[in-house]
């Protein structure tokens, strides 16, 4: 349902790779039209937080910790689903969002800015390495942050840049369009 709601009437380049990064788990869909191969890991932004961080904010060591963590998920990503076939790269949820909606330094959080607009692996990078180098309390401070992603974002990001950085995307079109598009978009053709 999250490809389907990421991916229809999206102007880019099949086959897609659908990045679905969650609390407890990770999400990767590879197709062109329609779902050709899936996996949900358990990795994501909650998981990954309480498992290595443990300083705010997080040291050199949690922050090589995590990536580490991320890196092995994606050698069993890599194995299961042919993630570098895809061509387009689309990001759902709210750590990809966020991420954008740090990037934009929009003064509120508006989902009609952030839309099917791309962000950069450098974006990415320099983003995560903002909110790497803030407390909880002054990532809660930024005017897109939402209530409870203030402490776990920084794992989400890593999860981003490095799925980025591993499977050669040097951009991410990021969506707001999602699982719940995606069952409304199924109920409607239903």
């Amino acid at each position: 349902m999250s490809f389907l709601g990421a991916t229809r009437g999206l102007d880019a380049e099949p086959p897609f790779l659908v990045l679905d990064i969650g609390g407890g788990s990770t999400e990767f869909v590879v197709g062109t039209s329609e779902p050709e191969a899936a996996i949900s890991t358990q990795m994501g932004s909650v998981r990954l937080t309480e498992r290595v961080v443990r300083h705010d904010p997080p040291t050199r060591e949690e922050l090589d910790r995590l990536q580490a963590t991320v890196g092995d998920v994606l050698d069993e990503v890599e194995r299961s689903v042919p993630v570098r076939d895809a061509r387009t790269l689309v990001a759902v949820a709210g750590t990809a969002t966020t991420v954008r909606a740090i990037d934009l330094d929009l003064p509120f959080y508006d989902p009609d800015r952030i839309h099917r607009t791309r962000l950069t692996v450098d974006a990415a990078e320099r983003v995560l390495e903002k909110l790497a180098g803030m407390t909880t309390p002054e990532r809660a401070a930024l005017p897109v942050m939402a209530p409870g992603r203030e402490d776990v974002i920084v794992a989400g990001a890593v999860i981003l840049v490095e799925v980025m950085r591993r499977f050669g995307f040097d951009q991410v079109v990021v969506s707001e369009t999602d699982i719940l598009d995606g069952l409304g978009l199924e109920m409607l053709q239903g």
